[in-house]
């Protein structure tokens, strides 16, 4: 992964440099709150970091629409740690993804709204031993094996403004289309079921772009 993100990130620098008019790098850090569809729980309780490197394409002269692409790592999960004595079992786990995301960005010049659409490729790095305790008596989840699948693919919705000068916030929304676990097994008394289960998460990041100065001179000089 660090391999990964170091050659992504020198091209991207590369680029930047060839094309400064055009390409702007950027880094973001920030949190991500997940939840995995199918595992009989509701909200989004699992917390986790996210950060990486991407390249912001202007795609037209008058700044209206551009192109995102990053690799960011991105730590998603289950998590649920109630002590109600309704709560039919805890559990923690973790799931580490390297994310490519590739987003179509357009930018409201009036209120300075950039709204974008993409699609994002998630590979799940690691997944260390998660723990899970459940009340037999009530409810039992099928914890015999807990891995999920390798890959996994979102569409993406993101919002990002500026908050000052190079600094912005983004907000994204994701959400599985490829079941990351096929078939979870669930009993309750003489009830069983299974479900297919899916990533759902909301990341909050803070990135900063570099280049604005070149791309505000370059906006003055096309006047």
């Amino acid at each position: 992964m660090r391999k990964l993100t170091l050659l992504f990130f020198l091209l991207v620098a590369t680029l930047s440099l060839q094309a400064q008019q055009r390409i702007q790098a950027y880094l973001n850090a920030g949190t991500t709150l997940s939840q995995v569809e199918g595992d009989e729980l509701k909200g989004f309780s699992h917390l986790g970091f996210t950060g990486g490197v991407g390249a912001w394409i202007h795609l037209d002269d008058r700044d209206r629409w551009a192109l995102a692409v990053e690799t960011d790592y991105n730590c998603r999960g289950i998590a649920n740690h109630k002590s109600s004595s309704e709560n039919y079992y805890n559990i923690q786990l973790d799931l580490h993804y390297v994310d490519i995301p590739v987003t179509l960005f357009f930018h409201d010049p009036y209120g300075g709204l950039q709204i974008g659409l993409g699609m994002v490729y998630s590979r799940l790095v690691a997944q260390p031993h998660g723990t899970v305790f459940f009340n037999p008596n009530f409810f039992i989840p099928d914890s015999s094996d807990m891995k999920f699948l390798k890959d996994d693919l979102a569409p993406a919705i993101e919002m990002r403004f500026t908050v000052w000068q190079n600094l912005k916030l983004s907000v994204r929304y994701q959400r599985s289309i490829i079941a990351i676990k096929k078939g979870w097994t669930f009993k309750m008394g003489d009830e069983t079921w299974s479900n297919d289960c899916y990533n759902s998460s909301v990341s909050i990041r803070l990135a900063w772009q570099f280049g604005e100065e070149n791309i505000k001179t370059h906006k003055k000089r096309r006047r």
